[in-house]
């Protein structure tokens, strides 16, 4: 496959997908849209990925280049049936893309938290493999707060409902992170939103706190992305 990947930070790109991508003999190209790099043509991609950022997707006049965002990812999913995977921000930008909507959390999720799945979640492809209840990464505060039509939830978690949902056969997103790598919470915490963030919810030193939850559970969380990164290519071929 010829994969499409938009980013919206450089430090937040596919992470350790990139190994899994590599083993398989797949290809990718990135577009780094905070930097002003126009979206390419749909011609010759086999699938969209699209990654976090510490924008919301309400920004569009501190971020003009998010409208047509949201317009690509629609003409990618909806219009040519392109497999899709969105993480963190790529989530909530596939749910207004396709008519859902996206606001502000009532309670942010910063830290190593528990995700459980739903029973669509349970019994489908997606995350077939991955307990019940697992562990994720979560740095955002906002959050899907209504599905495009044609969308099921397939995780959730007591502060945020969608946590991770699928639209129609192609589509999947998720709110949490599972492609994390040993250097994920440094690069990110340079990001002065995510910095911001993370002493808010953790006070000053929530860079060396987050780094040890991450680096505790760096096993599961590769683990558990390496399954759900074989599921979306089984997903991917069903589709």
């Amino acid at each position: 496959m010829h994969i499409l990947v938009l980013q919206h930070a450089e430090v937040e790109h596919p992470g350790i997908f990139r190994s899994f991508l590599d083993e398989d003999g797949h290809t990718w190209d990135a577009v780094e849209l905070d930097k002003g790099e126009a979206l390419p043509s749909l011609d010759g991609y086999d699938a969209l990925w699209v990654m976090g950022g510490p924008m919301d997707v309400w920004q569009e006049e501190a971020h003009p280049w998010l409208a047509d965002e949201k317009a690509f990812i629609r003409e990618a999913v909806a219009e040519r049936g392109l497999p899709y995977l969105g993480l963190c921000l790529g989530h909530q930008l596939l749910a207004e893309a396709l008519g859902g909507a996206v606001g502000p959390s009532k309670t942010p999720e910063i830290g190593v938290m528990d995700v459980q799945l739903t029973e669509a979640g349970a019994s489908g492809v997606a995350f077939d493999g991955l307990p019940e209840v697992f562990k994720a990464l979560q740095w955002h505060s906002a959050e899907v707060t209504a599905l495009p039509d044609g969308a099921q939830v397939l995780a959730t978690s007591p502060a945020c409902t969608v946590q991770a949902m699928r639209w129609q056969t192609r589509a999947l997103s998720a709110q949490f992170h599972v492609e994390v790598e040993e250097d994920t919470v440094r690069n990110w915490a340079e990001i002065p939103e995510y910095a911001e963030a993370l002493v808010q919810a953790m006070g000053p030193d929530g860079v060396a706190k987050m780094e040890g939850a991450v680096a505790a559970q760096m096993g599961a969380f590769n683990d558990m992305a390496e399954r759900l990164y074989i599921n979306w290519i089984q997903m991917t071929a069903r589709a």
